[in-house]
């Protein structure tokens, strides 16, 4: 159930309920949290994204309660995309992170490439194309190798879509010539979703009576069964609209978009029906109709005005249902925690640092370190990524153990962002922390790396500060303890620096 193709997920739903069922009778509760999240995934699918995302929070906080790794990946995964859909683009790609960092290589490998792809998908949205890229084609290459056709049509489709957003046409084609020989070799009919990226990309390179023949098994109902979400439609024919209007066929353009907004009406697809009206806009402007253009125009902006504040509340709304139950009110001081730790590595986020540095000041003597790890882009340029993840949150486990370590009185380990971490040491003289952070340059450099990152080696470079007061700002300190990392690094990198004596 968990790796049924996209396009048949609603076959599904009463399997999972009888799944959840047999499970309970079991005391299998981590399969009846399994059954449960494939239910969650059908009801996103259908539009139901409050209940989706309630259930994916449940299941991942009872996932993290008692360690369950495959469970908090899958519920991970269904949280980037709840969160993607109440427009939450950060917390959707700290979700995706933790769901890739704790998918293993045990896992299948269509999960595993799922995984990948949400990923690609909202660091895309997040600007970051390269990273996306980067993802999209490590969950190719585990579908390919999987021999796994259908996964591989998904994520070239993502692929496609992503180049054709950034206006790279010959990527995107490329793409697409792939799906196309999958497809035919494999005897795989291609949904509405990757027709409409095939038809975009047509479009894209000005071949619109083409986009229009790729999508007529939408357009005459003989392909009807591969419009698998209420929207595909809707979407296809305002392509096939565009693509009318800019082939001069007008009057065939505008009974396309009366048939689209006929559909957006009788589904209640509100975003749609707002793309209707601009696209009318452009086709009356097309053929000289200006008054009639403007006044399309103005009512699009009014629809589009009312459906951002209408989306607003709906999200505002989702976000309350899911997580403002009495569950999470009761827990809200470790819902507090975990928004103020690194989705990555587990540790304290900057947000943390900057909430609570100037609190801890109060401890003075106080020393701050800057551990920044040496050359760590050619880890994730030689090896993955995937690898570059690894080595921070190995790091970060060897922070942690530092920062626990009962004589270290209270200390804090956080990771600033890149492979930039910080030790706080309250109550820490300059030559106790000196030492302190010593030891944990040495930790990382004699940490076992070869499973990770073969013959590279790990090292770190520190910058220590200490406030004999609480009198410094917390931002003086950090730059202090910043300006002693980088002599750190002009002296050879792999050592400590600490204030002058």
């Amino acid at each position: 159930m968990e790796m049924v193709p996209t396009d048949e997920f609603r076959t599904v739903a009463e399997p999972a309920r009888h799944a959840e069922r047999l499970a309970a009778d079991l005391g299998r509760t981590d399969l009846e949290m399994r059954a449960r999240l494939v239910q969650a995934d059908v009801l996103r699918r259908e539009g139901d994204a409050v209940s989706s995302g309630r259930i994916a929070h449940e299941v991942n906080a009872w996932a993290v309660e008692r360690g369950d790794a495959y469970l908090q990946a899958r519920s991970h995964m269904l949280l980037a995309l709840f969160f993607r859909h109440v427009g939450d683009l950060a917390d959707a790609l700290g979700h995706a992170v933790q769901a890739v960092a704790r998918t293993g290589d045990e896992v299948p490998a269509r999960i595993r490439a799922r995984h990948l792809s949400v990923l690609a998908m909202v660091l895309h949205e997040n600007g970051s194309s390269g990273e996306a890229r980067q993802r999209a084609e490590e969950a190719l290459a585990v579908a390919t190798a999987a021999g796994d056709d259908e996964m591989m049509l998904q994520v070239l489709n993502n692929l496609a879509y992503s180049a054709y957003d950034d206006g790279d046409r010959e990527r995107a084609q490329n793409f697409i010539s792939e799906i196309r020989a999958i497809s035919a070799r494999c005897g795989l009919t291609l949904g509405a979703h990757v027709l409409d990226t095939i038809a975009r990309v047509e479009m894209a390179e000005g071949r619109y009576a083409g986009a229009e023949e790729t999508l007529r098994p939408i357009l005459d109902g003989s392909a009807r069964h591969l419009v698998s979400e209420a929207v595909s439609l809707a979407g296809c024919l305002l392509t096939v609209a565009e693509a009318q209007r800019l082939r001069g066929a007008f009057d065939v353009a505008q009974a396309t978009l009366d048939r689209a907004a006929a559909v957006c009406e009788e589904r209640g697809i509100a975003s749609y029906a707002a793309q209707v009206r601009e696209e009318r806009a452009e086709l009356y402007a097309a053929i000289g109709l200006f008054r009639e253009a403007y006044e399309e125009y103005l009512l699009f902006h009014a629809e589009s005005q009312a459906l951002q504040s209408a989306e607003r509340e709906a999200r505002a709304r989702a976000l309350q249902a899911v997580f403002e139950t009495e569950e999470a009110r009761r827990e809200s001081t470790r819902f507090r925690e975990l928004a103020e730790r690194d989705a990555l590595t587990g540790l304290y986020n900057r947000r943390y640092v900057d909430e609570h540095l100037g609190a801890l000041l109060e401890r003075a003597p106080l020393s701050v370190a800057l551990v920044d790890l040496d050359h760590f882009k050619r880890v994730n340029d030689t090896l993955s990524h995937a690898a570059g993840d690894l080595v921070l949150q190995e790091v970060a486990g060897l922070l942690a153990e530092a920062a626990a370590d009962t004589a270290a009185g209270g200390a804090v380990a956080a990771r600033l962002g890149g492979e930039e971490f910080l030790l706080i040491f309250p109550e820490t003289d300059a030559v106790e922390a000196a030492r302190r952070c010593e030891r944990v340059r040495r930790a990382i450099g004699e940490h076992s790396w070869g499973p990770v990152t073969g013959e590279l080696p790990v090292t770190a470079s520190i910058g220590v500060s200490t406030a004999i007061d609480g009198r410094i700002t917390p931002s003086a300190l950090l730059a202090q303890a910043d300006r002693n990392l980088y002599a750190a690094k002009r002296a050879g990198r792999n050592r400590v620096v600490a204030d002058p004596a």
